[in-house]
This record gives structure tokens, sequence and C-alpha cells, in this order.
């Protein structure tokens, strides 16, 4: 009985429970649609807040579009009409100034010359005037108008008429220390300017001294003289062209200083060769007048190799005739070799010395061609040092050589000649007392 009644129980527990549980899921699920329909109700709200916010923005926009569109449209029709305007306005032009053209062509040229003229010119401190007409005439960028037009005709006369007188002036000089000084000075024409110590460089705006000058040059005190003619001087119309052309052309001793330590070498040798040469020619040839004398006294001996030889021969008679004539050709060789002293020296010198010259051409070019590696050759200045000692070195080896070699020829061919006398004398010597000794023995064999 209370098993059926607990059954029972139970089973009513059981349908009431899923009841309760459907009520409050739906509940749940209604207020959470609730909540997601309020909360799309708020974007859809932002959506359109949005919407409305883009588009006015690009209404905004279309509105710049079309006022730049229209501005573009405006500027591209201006610009059009420019361009048609500037065309007809440069047709206008040339149509109107025809041959003013090429007339203001021609006066800024002759301007643009007559302005280098001028800043070259020894007159230019006495022409501001007209050398600020003619600069506004150069950078002129329209027609010249008539009073331009008459500047530069001024311009040119005044140029002319300096060109013919001469003029006391002061200009800037700067000396080789670099300072500046104001000094007096002549203008001759339009080409040169004399100072105290003679012509001077003018650059245009400064005043130096040449780098080299003739011996006799005019001073500002002969120019009275130069003008009318009664102190001849020398005058160079290039404006210094000519004088700075001096410089370029180097003295000897200039030259012989290029060649370098190799250069003084060479000089050197030179120097002893030619020493050499000059007392052996003096020996020599005292030596020859003092045979031509024992040649025309031949039984009195004195102190030359000629002498030497008969004195031999006069203490060696009494020998046989192959040991006299030994003895003689032992005295002569004795007599060569104090006859050709020195000159084999002047050998050695007349072949070491183009020997050097090469050395010095070597050196040169190597040098040049370390200042290339250096510099590259776009400078020929830079290079010009040791091209100048490698050509200069083969000049004094050259120019040492011959004369030594020609003394050497020379000296030889005379110590030649002595021997060739004593050699003669010696065979005479020689057959007479082969002469003797012949007589002697027939003698001897006749008693």
């Amino acid at each position: 009985m209370r098993k059926t009644v607990l059954m029972a129980a139970l089973i009513a527990f059981g349908f009431s429970q899923p009841s309760i549980a459907a009520d409050s899921l739906t509940s749940k699920a209604q207020t959470a649609q609730q909540q997601e329909k309020a909360h799309n109700s708020e974007r859809e709200a932002k959506f359109k807040q949005e919407e409305q916010t883009l588009a006015a923005r690009k209404a905004e926009l279309e509105s710049r579009k079309a006022q730049l569109e229209a501005s573009i449209e405006s500027l591209s029709n201006a610009f059009s009409d420019n361009e048609r305007t500037l065309a007809e306005q440069q047709k206008k032009l040339h149509l109107e100034t025809g041959s003013l053209g090429e007339l203001f062509g021609v006066v800024r040229q002759s301007a643009k010359e007559l302005q280098v003229e001028l800043e070259q010119s020894v007159a230019n401190t006495e022409q501001p005037k007209q050398i600020k007409a003619i600069d506004d005439i150069v950078a002129a960028k329209k027609l010249p108008s008539i009073q331009e037009l008459t500047g530069l005709w001024n311009a040119y006369q005044a140029q002319i008429a300096s060109s013919a007188t001469y003029a006391d002036v002061k200009i800037p000089f700067v000396n080789g220390a670099g300072e500046i000084a104001t000094i007096n000075a002549t203008r001759l024409g339009n080409f040169a300017l004399l100072a105290e110590h003679g012509p001077v460089d003018w650059d245009g705006k400064l005043a130096s001294d040449f780098p080299r000058l003739p011996k006799e040059v005019p001073t500002s005190a002969d120019t009275a003289g130069i003008v009318t003619g009664q102190a001849p001087a020398v005058i160079d119309p290039s404006r210094g062209d000519i004088y700075k052309q001096l410089a370029d052309k180097p003295t000897l001793s200039e030259r012989f200083a290029h060649g370098g330590i190799v250069g003084k070498i060479i000089a050197g040798l030179f120097a002893i060769g030619m020493i050499i040469a000059l007392y052996r020619a003096v020996v020599l040839t005292t030596t020859e007048q003092k045979i031509k004398k024992q040649l025309k006294s031949p039984e009195a001996p004195t102190d030359n190799p000629l002498g030497r030889v008969l004195g031999v021969y006069n203490s060696e008679k009494q020998l046989h005739v192959e040991a006299l004539e030994l003895r003689l050709l032992e005295s002569i060789m004795d007599e060569q070799q104090h006859l050709e002293r020195g000159l084999s020296m002047l050998k050695l010198l007349a072949a070491l010395a183009p020997m050097l010259g090469l050395l010095g051409t070597v050196t040169g070019m190597i040098e040049t061609f370390q200042v290339i590696t250096q510099f590259g050759n776009a400078e020929p200045r830079v290079m010009a040092g040791g091209i100048s000692m490698a050509l200069v070195t083969t000049v004094l080896g050259l120019i040492t050589a011959m004369p030594l070699l020609l003394a050497h020829n020379l000296l030889s061919s005379k110590a030649e000649a002595i021997r060739n006398v004593l050699e003669r004398q010696s065979v005479g010597l020689v057959a007479q007392q082969a002469e003797a000794q012949t007589m002697e023995s027939k003698q001897a064999y006749a008693a």
C-alpha cells in the first residue's frame, strides 16, 4: 500500500518538473530577444547616422570636384588664350623690330669686344664713364636706346683718342712680397705702362713686374724722348705678351739647372776631361817642338824623348845590333807610356758621359710617370720638370762626349806621330850601328 502511494507520488512529481523548466527557458529567451532587438535598433541608428554623415561628405566632395573642374577648365581656357596672345605678340614684335633685332645683336657684340678691350687697356682708369656705359649695353635685354648707342660711340672715341696720347697716372702696384702700393707711372697709348724702374704688367686692376725684361728697357723718365723720337726705345706693343714670352725662354744657366744632380755630374766630368785634354795638348805640343829642335842637332841629346833615346844609343852602342835594338825599343816603349798618359782617361770620360745622360733621361721619365700617377696627365706644366731633366741630361751627355772624343783622337794622333819619329830615328841608329859593325868585321877579316 505504501509502495503504491510512493510510486504515485514520484510519477506526479516527474510530470510537474518539465513544465517548470519550460517556463523558465521561455522567459530567458524572451528577455534575450528583447535585449538583442534593442541592440540591433541601436546599431541601426548608428548606421543611419553614419550614412547621413557620409552622404553629406560625399555631397561636399562632389561640390568641390565640380568647383575644381570649373577652375581647371577656366585656367585651361586662360592658358590657351595666353598662348594665342603670346604668339600674336611675338609675331607682332618680330614684324615691328625687323632689322632692329640684328642691330641689337651687332651692338651687343661690339660692346662685348670693347668691354674686353677696356678691361685690358692701361687707360681704363681714365674712362670710368665709358666703362659703365658699355657694361649697361652688355647687360641689357632690350633694344638699345639712342643714349646707349651714343655712349658706345663715345667709348670708341675715347679709346681711339687715348691710344694717341700719353699721360702720367697713379696705379696700384703689387711687389714681389705681395704688398700693394700706389706708384707713379706713365701711360703710353693703350698698350704700355712705364714705371720708374721700367715697364710693368697691367691686368686691368693691378700692376706688377714682368718675370723677365730685356737688358735695356725704357722708363717713365724716357717718355718725352720716346714720343718725340729723340730717345728710341724698344716698346712691346702687345701689352706685355712679348715680355712674358721671355720668361718662357730659359737662359743657359736655367737650362743647366733643369739637368739636376746628373747634369752637374756630367758637367764635372766635362771640366775634368777638358783640363786633362788641355794639359796633355800643351805637353805633347812642347814635346813635339823639342823633338824638332833635337832633330837639328842629334849629336847633343837634351831632355826630350828623342834626346833620351839618343842617350841610350850613345851609352849602349858598343852592344851587338840585336841587343842595341832591344834596348832602343825598351826606351821607346817607356817614352810611349809617358806620351799616352791621360788619354785612356779621356776615352773613359767620353764613353761615360752619354751613359750618364741616359741615366738622367731614365730618371726624368720615372719622375714624369710618377707625376702622371699622382695628378694625371691633364696639365703639361706638372710634367715639364721631369721631361726637361730627361732631355737636358741627354744633351749634356752628348755635348760632353763629342769634344772629349775629338780631343782623345787628336791627342792620340799627336802621340802616335811622336812615337813614329822615335821609331824611325831608332831604326836609323840601329842600321847605322849595323853598318859600322859590318865594316869592322870586314876590316878584321881582311887583316
